[in-house]
């Protein structure tokens, strides 16, 4: 999501992990929802009645975008979930476009339970995808990974984008650089910022109890992009194809905890 200005980079206790813990699981499990959703026909504004549905009705959550931001001269966020289709990098407003075959579409989703933020997003392949178009979303996924697994107390954020920039650079791809990952908890976005790129051995060294989200934007022409007039939406300036999947992460004593893992892939 939006940059923001690195000041304090809060330390969760052991209750504010927990609750962490429920509101990922909960992003998650809207995800798992929603996937046999994204087919050919339907609108992108379906799929967010869906997952609104879902959050408030049958998780008792709340939407986090609906109403986010504003100010400025900005309209708040419309809408209950961002869905970013095809070229569209980020921050994408439901509406009546309808999906096709061949789209690739990216569905971010966050819940706010119990005061505390759960962050996620993950790309779905609308029908029969070309092989470029399946590539991309691999490899963006493959770079958040990298990320993902370079975090430990000790790493600096230096490192984590540098491992994330060098797998999509290796492969031929550009990591946008205006839009970064973000701390989280209390608050939707707070500090550190998270950027996907970066210089080994430079930045804030990570610390136990840290939370924050890694989501490279992968595009698979140049890194630049461009913000629409409604304010939010954000696409690739040469309207090349870009990806993106997020996690929010946990920094534990030893390494890192995923906290938005699917069901498919919790170990409990």
């Amino acid at each position: 999501m939006l940059m923001a200005r690195q000041t304090h980079v809060s330390i969760k206790t052991p209750e504010e992990q927990a609750r962490m813990r429920v509101a990922g699981r909960l992003a998650a499990d809207v995800l798992d929802m929603i996937g046999e959703h994204v087919r050919p026909g339907v609108t992108t504004d379906e799929l967010n009645d869906l997952c609104h549905r879902h959050i408030v009705e049958a998780q008792g959550a709340i939407p986090a975008p609906l109403n986010y931001g504003g100010g400025g001269g900005r309209i708040p966020f419309p809408k209950s979930i961002c869905t970013s289709v095809n070229h569209v990098v980020c921050h994408g407003i439901p509406g009546d476009r309808r999906l096709k075959a061949g789209d690739i579409v990216n569905v971010d989703i966050t819940v706010i339970k119990d005061g505390f933020h759960g962050d996620t997003s993950r790309m779905f392949l609308v029908g029969k995808c070309s092989l470029q178009a399946e590539r991309l979303c691999r490899v963006a996924f493959e770079a958040m990974w990298e990320g993902i697994r370079s975090i430990r107390p000790g790493t600096r954020l230096g490192d984590l984008g540098h491992s994330v920039q060098r797998h999509v650079e290796a492969q031929g791809y550009s990591v946008v650089r205006e839009y970064c990952g973000h701390g989280i908890g209390r608050v939707f976005h707070e500090d550190p910022q998270i950027l996907h790129y970066g210089e080994p051995g430079t930045g804030l060294a990570l610390e136990a109890g840290m939370t924050f989200t890694v989501e490279p934007m992968v595009n698979a022409g140049r890194r630049h992009v461009k913000l629409l007039p409604d304010g939010w939406t954000v696409v690739t300036k040469d309207h090349s194809l870009s990806a993106q999947w997020e996690h929010t992460v946990l920094v534990t004593p030893t390494g890192v905890e995923v906290l938005t893992l699917g069901a498919a892939d919790r170990t409990a």
